[in-house]
C-alpha cells in the first residue's frame, strides 16, 4: 500500500477530538480551595455522552431484545395493509395501548393474535423504548428461555440455574415473546407457572405474546392472565401481514373458486312455484344475506329442513361478494376442512397443522359449508369448536350452513344459535332439484300442440 494511500486511511478513522476536553475526557474546574470540587477529575460532556451510550449498549446487549432494534413504534403500520375499517380500528387502539404501556410499564400487557399479525413488532418496540430511555429490559422468546434454563445444568455452564432463573423472574421488565410454542411438557409447565407466579405475586410489569387462547392455557396461568386488576389482553384481529396485498382468499384450504357462479344475482327467489308465505320467507332470507355482505359482522346461520334449498348458494353469494370487493375469505367445506387437518400430521406434509388451524380460525371472513358432527371422531368435534368458539368469543365475521337434521356437538350449538351474537336464517323452501325436476315432468307430460302452456 502506499504512503498516500495510508495517509488516506488515517484521516477516515481517526476519532474526531473533543475541543473542550482534548480528548481527556475529564475536567477539572477553576474553583477555590474550599470549593468541594477543588481538584477532583469532572467528566467532560462528551464523556458522559460516551458514559450514556456504553450503558445503553450493554443495556441492549443483554436485553436480549439487540437484532431486533429496527422494530419500533415508528416502524409499525398501526392501520395495517388492506385491512376492513373494523380491524383497521381494532389494530390502532392495540397499537395505542402497547404505546401507553411503554410510557409507564405496569402491570400485565398480553398482546394475543395469529401469526405475522404484529405481536412481536409491539413487543419489540415497547423493549426499544424503553431501552432508549435507560431503562432496564429482558426480551426473550419462550422456547429459547426453556433452553437456556436447561442449559445451566451441563457440566461447562458458567452460570447456575438459579442464577439465570432468577434474573428472568425478577427483571424489572421481562417481554415473553410466542409464549405457548415451548414444548408443554410437566417440567417446562410447571418453570412457566413458578416464573408467572412470581412476577404476579411482586406485580411485575410483563409483557407476553400468544397465539394460544386462554382456555387452551394451564388453569393456573389462566387465571393469573385474565386477573383484570392486574393484566390487560390485547387481542388483534389483523391477518398475516406478509400476506398484505395478496390474493390468498384467506387460505389455501379455500375453494371458493368453485362456487364462483353462485352470486346474488344468479340466485333464484323462485316465483309462482313457492307458496306465499315459504316465498316471504326465501325473500327475506335473501335480503339478510345481502345486509351481511354490506356489513359481515359476528355469525349468521343458513339452516333448513331440505338439501339444496339455497343454504350454500347464499353463503358462496356473500362470500364472492366480499372477495370482489378485497377482502381474504376462506370457504371451506367442514368435512374438507377435518381432512386437511388430519392430513397435516402427515410426516411430509407441506404446511404444519397449527399453521392451517391458525389460517382457519383466524381467517378474515370463514364460511363453514355443511356443518354437522355426526360422523365426526372426538378429536374432530373438539376441533370444530375451538375454532367456532375463538370466532365466536371474537365476533370475527363467519357463515355457516346446516341442516335442522344435522347432529351437531351441542357445545357447537349453544354458539352458533346464540342469538344475541348469531343471526339464525332458516331457509322453508324445498329443494330445488326437487321442484325443478317437478316443472320437467309436468312439461314433459304436457300435451304437445297449440294447448301447451307456454
Amino acid at each position: 500500500m502506499s504512503t498516500e494511500n495510508l495517509s488516506t486511511v488515517k484521516i477516515k478513522t481517526e476519532k474526531k477530538v473533543c475541543p473542550t476536553c482534548g480528548g481527556a475526557g475529564w475536567l477539572r474546574r477553576d474553583v477555590p480551595v474550599d470549593h468541594p470540587d477543588f481538584g477532583r477529575a469532572l467528566p467532560c460532556h462528551c464523556k458522559v455522552a460516551e458514559t450514556r451510550q456504553a450503558a445503553l449498549d450493554s443495556l441492549r446487549q443483554s436485553s436480549g431484545v439487540v437484532h431486533l432494534s429496527q422494530l419500533t413504534f415508528e416502524r409499525f403500520k398501526a392501520d395495517g395493509v388492506g385491512l376492513s375499517a373494523e380491524r383497521k380500528k381494532n389494530l390502532r387502539d392495540t397499537f395505542e395501548r402497547a404505546r401507553k404501556f411503554a410510557d409507564a410499564p405496569r402491570g400485565w400487557l398480553v398482546l394475543k393474535g395469529g401469526y405475522g399479525c404484529g405481536k412481536t413488532h409491539l413487543a419489540a418496540a415497547i423493549a426499544n423504548e424503553r431501552l432508549a430511555r435507560g431503562a432496564p429490559v429482558l426480551f426473550i422468546v419462550a422456547p429459547d428461555l426453556l433452553d437456556h434454563l436447561r442449559a445451566t445444568f451441563a457440566p461447562t455452564s458458567e452460570i447456575t440455574y438459579d442464577e439465570r432463573f432468577e434474573t428472568v423472574r425478577s427483571a424489572e421488565l421481562l417481554i415473553l415473546d410466542d409464549f405457548g410454542a415451548q414444548s408443554a411438557t410437566a417440567w417446562a409447565n410447571e418453570k412457566m407457572f413458578q416464573l408467572f407466579n412470581h412476577r404476579y405475586n411482586a406485580q411485575l410489569a410483563t409483557v407476553i405474546t400468544t397465539n394460544r387462547d386462554l382456555e387452551d392455557l394451564d388453569p393456573r396461568l389462566r387465571s393469573r392472565f385474565a386477573d383484570s386488576s392486574l393484566s390487560s389482553i390485547a387481542t388483534i384481529l389483523a391477518p398475516d401481514y406478509r400476506q398484505a396485498g395478496v390474493d390468498t382468499r384467506g387460505s389455501q384450504l379455500s375453494n371458493l373458486g368453485m362456487y364462483s357462479e353462485m352470486q346474488f344475482e344468479t340466485f333464484e327467489l323462485r316465483g309462482d312455484e313457492l307458496k306465499s308465505h315459504v316465498r316471504d320467507n326465501l325473500r327475506r332470507v335473501f335480503n339478510k344475506a345481502k345486509d351481511f355482505a354490506e356489513h359481515p359482522a359476528g355469525l349468521i346461520v343458513f339452516t333448513g329442513a331440505e338439501h339444496g334449498c339455497g343454504k350454500t348458494h347464499l353463503a358462496a353469494a356473500i362470500a364472492n361478494k366480499l372477495a370482489q370487493n378485497g377482502d381474504n375469505v376462506s370457504f371451506v367445506t367442514v368435512p374438507d376442512l377435518l381432512d386437511h387437518l388430519r392430513a397435516a400430521f402427515a410426516p411430509g406434509a407441506v404446511a404444519s397443522y397449527d399453521q392451517r388451524f391458525e389460517d382457519t380460525r383466524n381467517a378474515t371472513i370463514l364460511v363453514l359449508d355443511d356443518l354437522g358432527t355426526e360422523n365426526a371422531t372426538p378429536w374432530a368435534r373438539e376441533k370444530l369448536f375451538q375454532i367456532i368458539d375463538h370466532r365466536y368469543v371474537s365476533r370475527l365475521p363467519t357463515i355457516i350452513t346446516t341442516n335442522w337434521e344435522a347432529e351437531v356437538d351441542p357445545r357447537i350449538k349453544s354458539r352458533i344459535f346464540d342469538l344475541a351474537r348469531s343471526s339464525v336464517e332458516e331457509i322453508l323452501a324445498p329443494s330445488y332439484r326437487t321442484t325443478h325436476r317437478r316443472a320437467e315432468m309436468k312439461n314433459e307430460s304436457a300435451p304437445r300442440g297449440r294447448g301447451r302452456a307456454r
